[in-house]
């Protein structure tokens, strides 16, 4: 089809006489700043090319060089490079250019617009300072540079770092538009100032990232941004040094100010001097002498009545900050908590203010930290009654991490259990809340189990295997049954569970617990948990129980057992589950190639079998046939106790182990007893055989 424009007659005989012109653009977008944030349907597909708006609305896009086809892909040609510097892109930069590309636009009607602004592909530093230059209506009139649909923009300050807009009605509209992060807004009435950044980072974390810092110039500094409205910290933005004006973005752009020049704002009643970076002003010795005399006792006055004003308003802006982080952080619901909570006053759950953490850990400093991990970092304290504590500082404030926070509190406040760390309460004043617990020194059973030391791992022995599993399996039956509310870890893992001095295990982190009501079977949450160690039915169904932590329990008692890592690599160099590869390993091989050397060495082969067949029962894949944990508990202390069967010596009889097992051939020790024959064997032997038939 072949579409054609057919004049009416009316026309016809006019367009035989005059030549007409068809303005067309790209309707779905009003303009380049709005189609360039639709990605998706961004129609300047090709390398090299650059969007402008168009007359009528919309957008068009054209080549950088001149000739193609700027909307298909590889339709405009390679555009020299435009700078020998190593940092700057070519012309074809899009959404961010290190440095400007050399034809830039640098004004907009009657308006300025300095780098990193820009109103064209390839000009700007960031996309959120991509401003649009929109005709004048009517069209005699100049045209208008634009920050959004409704907000004009009338001044840039580069050195002040703010924007002069206009039009705006409410600081709402403004503020709750998710496009502007990086700006903050002030003033009164439709006239408001904007303080802008460059990027979201502080100045410290800036100055590392070498590869995206932007302030380029020689003489220049770095300026951290804040709201003045909410204190919240926006980013940084950079500045010419003292001494030095420009634009602090640009290579050497920040050249020497010649203080002289400008008497207006650099006052000097003698011989003014500029030298390179500052300026001098020489007057007579005597009236120096003079001036310094009569002045020098006020200055020290005034400056003596400064100090203690300033060092007043510090002390009063730090308080009014404490009490806001406070209520944010839900502190007065925790407090009613805490004091509701028989069970938590009598533990000593305590809330701390932030003096007193800062006071037992030398203000946060570096050399106290004692570990890092995905949502904070863990530092070493020394409080006033000397107790030694461990101080859990999360790094981000996020309403999800602090209804953790809230979480945990309230569950480690309600336990006591000699095998669950110990939490001695909280502090909210800071902007993201602070957690005390006891000082756990010696590590993880995850350190202990995996990571070598000196090239080999530290040996092991099968008692201590032993006790850390009845330790562990102890504080989760605690928690599932015998804590005045029914709580779900829902993170069971060895790097969870630390370990003091003399090697006691204690379980931690409760952020991802939850609380289960009698009268409940399971709850439905987002699914939760650490590959390797995550219940596969709860994975599929999002169904948490209990038997949701007797699997990972059982992930723990295979690591205990093969001393090998949650995710490991098989024969065939894939990374597999260890719990598949344990059950797989249990049916298909003997015990001696699944287990750790070092306690088949040790240990009875029937006390490790006992517990191998604990761990099958514990990964059952359908939660209904796993133990719960205080059968779980149970068995591992009749193991603890060394009660299983003892080794056959000579002169004694022991049934064939083909016989003991059954078909399965795996040996062991069958049970006889039935309902009306008599007891067989010992307590002890008949524990071993009933973990060895199948359930």
């Amino acid at each position: 089809m072949n579409p054609t424009f057919r004049p009416i007659d009316a026309y016809s005989g006019l367009l035989e006489r005059y030549v007409a012109q068809l303005d067309w653009s790209i309707p779905y977008q009003p303009n380049c700043k709005h189609a360039i944030e639709d990605k998706d349907n961004y129609a300047c597909v090709s390398d090299h090319s650059n969007c402008q708006d168009s007359p009528i609305g919309g957008y068009l896009c054209y080549c950088q060089s001149g000739e193609g086809n700027a909307y298909i892909d590889g339709g405009c040609p390679n555009p020299p490079v435009q700078s020998n510097h190593p940092r700057q892109p070519t012309i074809g930069a899009v959404y961010g250019s290190i440095q400007p590309r050399t034809n830039c636009p640098t004004s907009c009607g009657n308006m300025s617009i300095p780098f990193p602004f820009g109103t064209e592909l390839g000009c700007f530093a960031k996309l959120h300072l991509y401003l649009t230059c929109t005709p004048g209506i009517p069209t005699a009139a100049l045209p208008v540079l634009q920050l959004t649909d409704r907000t004009l923009v009338t001044d840039i300050s580069i050195g002040g770092g703010v924007l002069q807009i206009h039009g705006i009605s409410e600081p709402d509209d403004f503020m709750s538009d998710s496009d502007h992060p990086l700006y903050a807004l002030s003033g009164e009435g439709e006239r408001r100032m904007v303080k802008w950044a460059i990027d979201n980072m502080t100045c410290e974390h800036a100055k590392m990232n070498k590869s995206d810092y932007r302030c380029f110039s020689t003489h220049s500094d770095c300026v951290d941004v804040t709201d003045d409205r909410t204190l919240r910290h926006i980013g940084y933005r950079c500045k010419c040094s003292s001494g030095f004006e420009g634009n602090p973005y640009l290579q050497d752009a920040c050249t020497d100010t010649n203080e002289c020049h400008q008497p207006d704002k650099y006052i000097c009643k003698g011989i003014c001097q500029n030298s390179f970076g500052s300026y001098t002003c020489t007057r007579s010795s005597i009236a120096g002498v003079t001036i310094g005399l009569s002045s020098g006792g006020g200055i020290l006055f005034l400056a003596a009545i400064v100090a203690i004003l300033t060092r007043r308003w510090k002390g009063n802006v730090q308080k009014r900050l404490r009490k806001r982080h406070f209520r944010k952080n839900r502190g007065i619901l925790l407090e009613q908590l805490i004091s509701s909570d028989q069970s938590a006053s009598d533990a000593g759950t305590k809330i701390f203010s932030l003096e007193e953490l800062q006071k037992a850990t030398n203000n946060f400093d570096h050399t106290r930290v004692i570990g890092r991990g995905g949502h904070g970092t863990v530092y070493k304290g020394i409080l006033t009654d000397q107790r030694v504590v461990a101080i859990k500082k999360s790094t981000l404030a996020m309403i999800s991490e602090i209804n953790e926070f809230i979480n945990e509190v309230s569950i480690l406040s309600q336990i006591n259990h000699r095998n669950v760390v110990k939490l001695h309460g909280c502090c909210l004043e800071s902007e993201v809340p602070l957690l005390v617990y006891e000082f756990v020194s010696n590590g993880t059973l995850y350190d202990l189990l995996h990571r070598e030391q000196n090239g080999s791992l530290s040996p092991l022995s099968w008692e201590e295997r032993l006790r850390f599993a009845t330790e562990i399996a102890g504080a989760l039956s605690y928690l599932h049954s015998a804590a005045s509310v029914s709580i779900l870890h829902r993170d069971v893992k060895c790097m969870n569970v630390l370990l003091t001095d003399s090697h006691t295990a204690k379980v931690s982190d409760f952020g991802a617990s939850r609380l289960i009501p009698i009268d409940q079977t399971h709850l439905v949450t987002a699914v939760q948990g650490t590959f390797g160690y995550l219940d596969p039915e709860y994975y599929h169904t999002g169904q948490l129980n209990e038997k949701s932590d007797v699997y990972s329990f059982g992930v723990i008692l295979v690591e205990l057992l093969t001393r090998r890592k949650p995710i490991i690599q098989n024969e065939h160099g894939e990374k597999q589950n260890l719990s598949n590869y344990f059950l797989w390993a249990m049916r298909e091989r003997p015990l001696e190639e699944t287990m750790d050397p070092q306690i088949l060495e040790e240990a009875r082969k029937e006390g490790v079998m006992c517990m191998a067949r604990l761990a099958e029962e514990c990964l059952c894949l359908t939660r209904a046939q796993r133990p719960t944990m205080k059968d779980v508990e149970m068995r591992l202390q009749l193991l603890t106790g060394r009660r299983v069967a003892p080794r056959v010596e000579q002169g004694e009889v022991a049934q064939p182990h083909s016989e003991a097992a059954g078909n399965n051939g795996r040996g062991g020790i069958a049970p006889l007893i039935g309902q009306n024959s008599s007891r067989q064997f010992s307590q002890e032997q008949e524990f071993v055989s009933s973990l060895l038939v199948p359930r």
